[in-house]
């Protein structure tokens, strides 16, 4: 009989922390492509920039994943999800790379790839929230944000191998790379199978209760409409106007939706009998939205969710096609991607979840908050300094150094801001429902980006780039006038979270 101990992993393996940087990878990689090299692919190919910035409501996927995220939740295993969709995902890069021009096939392929992305995102987020103890969070979300950008930026990887073996080379290089991915999610850690929500009220029992309060029916359906609607400015057809098109239309009638979802939940669940509501709250199917909109002081808080990155999303979608017409080559656009804007990135999640610990939530919203407005001036300055130009042609030195400066300082404040805003979002959740309600408020998040990053490519053809990324440095301060809520939504959890310790 062997009695000889079983090796051990080495202790880089056993670490919570290391495997956080590679998930986390994983899920930023996909998000990278969709924002960075997309809108440079297409932009070579002549789509105009209109079109490319509709392309982006097709980020969508991560504003509905609320939808499917019980279903990923219930079936557990997240692991299988992630080694699943890291496959899939390479397959439908590979049919892109094969697909020509810009009809409805490129609409459809990287929609599956952006669904896939976000099924991605509830695997992993639902994973990471098993893996980690409490007194873990702290520094596992600075290691968590700076890969994370790391796998976004790593697309600049593949812009540099365009140059050299073209486009269907370097989607055939991403989609091996998501194969390693896949190999690194099987890899990590079994997941400590937590037992199954036990839900007090059925599937039936909760959509006859919807059908009994139809108040409360409307009000999930508003909802929903409103994550839904950015993405009727994409349908084929003139169903709408010309003036309906307008983005203050398209930008009000969602908002609109979720301030009437707010209250007549909050109207209906409240005034319902508390064993009627309290059923409601928790079913398995709407049940979390329920309790979240339901909370007191909850509909200032959605609005602060949707807002608080305004100014940084509605630059992000329009950043790279202004290197282009700036005429950088795909090898620069990487390199300073790469070289530059790995390293930042990294220091400014890591920095940012270190001060968010130290000073607390709340006061680092607000000061990494403004750090975040300040770096979109840096791209302002940058496209009224250096002069657009064909791709490929001289550009002065002091040029060259303008938009390296505004790309560094972009990288590492985008990381600091980040890093606070996330921490809120996981401190505000219900523990007991966190990975679904997790998904709701980053859904949220998502329809901010999609919505922002739709409108841009109008906003800068109707402005330029440079009055345009003035216009995103003014937009991230009306999060502010909504801090007061976010401070007694903050001590509201931080006083339940003292009364579940006491009642155990």
């Amino acid at each position: 009989m062997n009695d000889r101990p079983r090796p051990q992993s080495p202790p880089l393996l056993r670490s919570k922390f290391f495997w956080v940087a590679l998930l986390y990878f994983s899920e930023g990689f996909p998000l990278g492509l969709f924002f960075d090299l997309f809108p440079v692919y297409f932009r070579q190919r002549g789509v105009d920039l209109a079109s490319i910035g509709l392309l982006s409501l097709l980020g969508l996927a991560w504003t509905v994943k609320f939808l499917w995220a019980p279903a990923v939740d219930y079936y557990r295993h997240h692991r299988y999800w992630m080694v699943a969709v890291d496959c899939l995902m390479g397959v439908m890069l590979i049919v892109l790379a094969q697909t020509a021009g810009f009809g409805p096939w490129v609409w459809l392929v990287i929609g599956i790839f952006t669904i896939l992305s976000a099924t991605n995102d509830i695997a992993i987020d639902g994973y990471t929230i098993e893996l980690l103890d409490k007194n873990e969070m702290g520094l596992a979300n600075g290691v968590r944000i700076g890969f994370y950008r790391v796998g976004m930026l790593s697309a600049g990887f593949i812009l540099i191998l365009s140059d050299h073996i073209g486009w269907f080379w370097s989607y055939c290089v991403a989609a091996v790379l998501f194969l390693f991915c896949a190999a690194a999610c099987w890899c990590a850690p079994r997941e400590r199978l937590a037992a199954r929500a036990a839900y007090e009220t059925s599937a039936f029992a909760e959509l006859k209760f919807l059908l009994a309060r139809p108040g409360v029916a409307l009000a999930i359906m508003l909802f929903v409409l409103g994550l839904l609607w950015p993405v009727t400015a994409s349908l084929p057809g003139h169903w709408l106007a010309d003036a309906q098109r307008a983005w203050w239309f398209r930008a009000g009638i969602p908002v609109t939706a979720f301030l009437l979802a707010g209250l007549l939940i909050a109207a209906q669940v409240r005034g319902a009998a508390s064993t009627r509501g309290g059923a409601l709250a928790q079913g398995p199917i709407f049940g979390a939205l329920v309790e979240l909109l339901a909370r007191p002081g909850m509909l200032p808080i959605l609005v602060f969710i949707l807002i608080f990155k305004l100014g940084d999303s509605s630059m992000g979608f329009m950043i790279k096609p202004f290197w282009v017409d700036a005429g950088f080559s795909n090898q620069q656009i990487g390199l300073v991607s790469v070289n530059v804007g790995l390293l930042l990135s990294i220091l400014g999640g890591l920095v940012g979840g270190w001060y968010t610990d130290r000073v607390g939530i709340f006061r680092a919203l607000w000061m990494l908050g403004l750090w975040q407005a300040f770096s979109n001036l840096g791209y302002a300055w940058a496209a009224w300094t250096v002069p657009l130009a064909p791709q490929g042609a001289d550009i002065a030195v002091h040029h060259q150094w303008a938009m390296y400066a505004a790309s560094a300082t972009e990288s590492f404040t985008g990381g600091l801001g980040t890093a606070a805003f996330l921490a809120f979002l996981m401190a505000i959740v219900n523990k007991e429902r966190s990975t679904t309600e997790y998904a709701i408020l980053s859904s949220l998040f998502a329809f901010s980006r999609s919505l922002s990053g739709g409108a841009s490519g109008f906003g800068v053809e109707a402005m330029g780039y440079g009055g345009y990324f003035l216009l995103t440095f003014f937009l991230a301060f009306p999060a502010y006038f909504l801090l007061p809520w976010v401070s007694r939504m903050l001590g509201q959890t931080d006083y339940a979270s003292v009364k579940a310790t006491d009642g155990r």
